[in-house]
């Protein structure tokens, strides 16, 4: 777990401004920058970043965040990740609680020059190679694709890597899995007379490589083993150069080779991405899905090809959501994406990808398969398989959606099939409690805003005038307290944004910050809105406790005591502002 503090220092020492502009454009426009939004498709820019409140806001689509945002967003890393690339950038080093990640982080700094020389050599390799040039070029590849995903060549060799390292012997070599060492301590290289793919990580770093043997041989595919640089759950081939056609499609299509994707690549279709010899893992779809909305997996359409889309269907129940959507394409037996789209083209391809089957019609196709729908041993087969998977679906609509599918399916009814599968009802959840009577929120949201604005007014709060029961007055006592403690001083945006990640507040927080990302107010008139706001939440108490006590007097009467309290709250609003009371 990062510390809090570590976030704030980080978030102080970046400038939002400098992180957009690495990957964006940016145009003055006042006090703030603009640029098309990398988020949705727009010809005039509604991208708006504030250096003053260190915060993006997009007026087409509604993104916004801080630094620390923008990086999850655009690059479709984790949280910590994002963090890590942030303090890399500020020359900070992520402190952790775990010392074993210490020693991983320690481990792979230095193999990562070790890769890029290598990828470097391979690249130099396959220029002086017309073999391999050939190789490519038969294949349909062009000199500017093996450019974009920086194709190279291991010649065949035992030790051709020696000509880039000098230092052959480094444990280096071995520990990212680029030289092997046998018995008697014999060295030679993994990869040899191959065509070099690298894999890089989200930042564009070189963290591994598959290598395709020209010619016969096995293995077709080699690929770098685990390292701590590399670890093949968590990596996708061909992200970083896919990632602009992802976002402007808010599509992702998924294979399962590196020639399949540089071949679609070739034909104009770059939003593919390829697993890394394994299945699909969910860290691997809750990346894509961060990326885009529709994320499409492409199978061969043989035995091999159902089994693989089987797997993919499993990762995918706990990460998809009801506002995205995942289908599975599979094509002829007879082919891969690389040959289809070079012996039918761009179009033929991207017309079965609009027609993949969506999620819920293969998992109905996988549940029925095998099984006799005619008898009741059927029928019950088909509940009890669906169940597990059922259960493991986090995206509500959606599981109602395949309920209803196994209702009609089975003869059981849709309550029998939840009860059966134990599964929430959403259909009959009661409506959520109404907050409790109060004084009125929009004064408390007011408030809250204010003090976004301003953190140190947290101080002058009267807590004992905010209404419990609001979810504008639970984050303003968490915002008052973040202050108290010092978590929180005069603040940018995107640092009280990241102070409230991963909390029950975070989603109002963000909504507020993004109703101010355009509001200028300077803090004598923020001074004199907070005055008039705190006065009127006073007033509207003094409000409700005199109609409260009328209420008592008409059924009960008051005691001696809460008579005078009447009275006194009588001449107190008497004497105050008429507007107050408006």
């Amino acid at each position: 777990m990062i510390p809090e503090s570590f976030i704030q220092e980080l978030l102080g020492r970046t400038d939002i401004v400098d992180v957009i502009e690495r990957h964006l454009p940016l145009k003055k426009a006042g006090a703030n920058l603009v640029a098309c939004c990398p988020f949705h498709s727009e010809k005039t820019p509604s991208f708006s970043v504030s250096p003053a409140k260190q915060f993006y806001h997009c007026f087409g689509c509604g993104a916004h965040g801080s630094a620390i945002g923008f990086i999850m967003a655009y690059s479709g890393l984790g949280f910590v990740e994002a963090v890590e690339d942030l303090a890399a950038q500020a020359g900070l080093q992520v402190p952790s609680e775990k010392a074993n990640g210490r020693r991983q982080a320690s481990a792979a700094a230095p193999l990562a020059g070790l890769m890029a020389e290598a990828a470097k050599y391979y690249k130099e390799q396959l220029k002086a190679s017309p073999r391999a040039i050939d190789y490519l070029k038969a294949r349909g590849l062009s000199g500017e694709i093996a450019a974009r995903y920086g194709l190279g060549y291991a010649p065949d060799g035992w030790q051709g890597l020696s000509v880039a390292f000098p230092d052959y012997r480094s444990q280096g070599l071995v520990d990212c899995g680029l030289v092997i060492e046998g018995e008697g301590g014999k060295r030679y290289d993994r990869f040899r007379d191959r065509v070099m793919f690298p894999i890089l990580d989200s930042r564009g770093n070189v963290i591994g490589f598959g290598g395709r043997v020209i010619g016969q041989g096995e293995p077709k595919y080699l690929n770098s083993p685990e390292t701590p640089l590399f670890e093949k759950g968590r990596e996708l081939y061909g992200l970083p150069q896919a990632r602009p056609a992802i976002r402007e499609g808010n599509s992702v299509i998924v294979v399962e080779g590196y020639m399949d994707v540089v071949a679609l690549a070739q034909h104009g279709i770059g939003n593919a991405v390829a697993t890394l010899g394994t299945a699909i893992t969910a860290y691997q779809v809750h990346k894509l899905l961060r990326l885009a909305d529709r994320v499409i997996f492409c199978f061969d359409g043989d035995q091999a090809g159902r089994k693989a889309a089987a797997r993919a269907l499993e990762a995918c129940l706990e990460q998809v959501a009801d506002d995205k959507t995942v289908a599975f394409l599979f094509l002829p037996p007879e082919d891969d994406p690389d040959s289809f789209v070079r012996a039918r083209g761009a179009g033929a391809f991207l017309e079965m990808a609009r027609r993949a089957t969506p999620l819920t019609d293969f998992l109905m196709q996988e549940l029925r398969a095998g099984k006799d729908l005619a008898t009741a041993e059927g029928r019950s087969q088909l509940v009890h398989a669906a169940k597990p998977l059922l259960v493991r679906l986090q995206a509500p609509l959606l599981r109602l959606q395949l309920v209803k599918l196994l209702a009609q399916a089975s003869g059981f009814s849709q309550p029998e099939i939840e009860a059966l599968c134990e599964l929430p009802v959403v259909a009959r959840r009661k409506a959520p409690a109404r907050s409790p009577r109060g004084a009125p929120t929009p004064l408390v949201r007011k408030l809250l805003r204010l003090i976004v604005q301003q953190p140190a007014l947290a101080a002058r709060l009267p807590h004992d005038l905010i209404p419990p029961g609001h979810a504008e007055s639970q984050a303003l006592g968490a915002l008052a307290a973040a202050v108290a403690e010092g978590n929180l001083g005069e603040q940018d945006f995107g640092r009280v944004l990241e102070h409230f990640r991963d909390t029950g507040h975070e989603a109002l927080i963000s909504e507020v910050l993004a109703e101010l990302v355009e509001a200028e107010f300077d803090e004598e008139s923020i001074e004199a809105v907070f005055t008039d706001t705190v006065e009127r939440l006073r007033q509207a108490a003094v409000r409700q406790e005199i109609e409260s006590l009328n209420e008592k007097n008409k059924r009960a009467g008051l005691v001696p005591e809460e008579m005078r309290r009447l009275q006194q709250l009588l001449a107190q609003k008497q004497a105050a502002k008429p507007a107050a009371f408006d």
